[in-house]
């Protein structure tokens, strides 16, 4: 029986994975089997990290508002914060306000006083 040469169909298939794995160090960017094993576990690690990218983000964000509220004259936590502006129906979700919070934080303070007059203390200080 003659040897069948194989064609260039595989060597391409290798070369495409081979250029995914071409910052990988040592044998994981070398071998084909490591490459597409170490592919795949990339692949898996960067669908999970990006939830976990929006999360922490939500996070920083929370804090950073947080941590402006707090350093104010008058004493105004972010949880109270949050609660009058969905009682006030406003638009401004917590990357805008982190946002504000850094570049300008007398604007912060301005939108977080104007929201404390307009709500009823009674619910505060329970009252109601």
């Amino acid at each position: 029986m003659t040897r069948i040469k194989r064609g260039y169909i595989a060597r391409k298939r290798r070369t495409k994975i081979r250029l995914f794995a071409s910052s990988f160090r040592g044998s994981h960017s070398r071998l084909t089997r490591t490459i597409t094993q170490q592919k795949i576990r990339a692949l898996v690690s960067a669908d999970r990290d990006r939830d976990k990218q929006k999360i922490h983000f939500r996070r920083l964000w929370i804090t950073r508002i947080n941590a402006v509220i707090r350093e104010g004259i008058v004493f105004y936590s972010y949880s109270k914060l949050i609660h009058d502006l969905y009682k006030k129906q406003l638009l401004l979700n917590r990357k805008i306000l982190a946002q504000i919070a850094i570049s300008n934080r007398n604007c912060l303070y301005m939108i977080s006083n104007e929201i404390r007059k307009k709500v009823d203390w009674k619910e505060y200080a329970g009252i109601i």
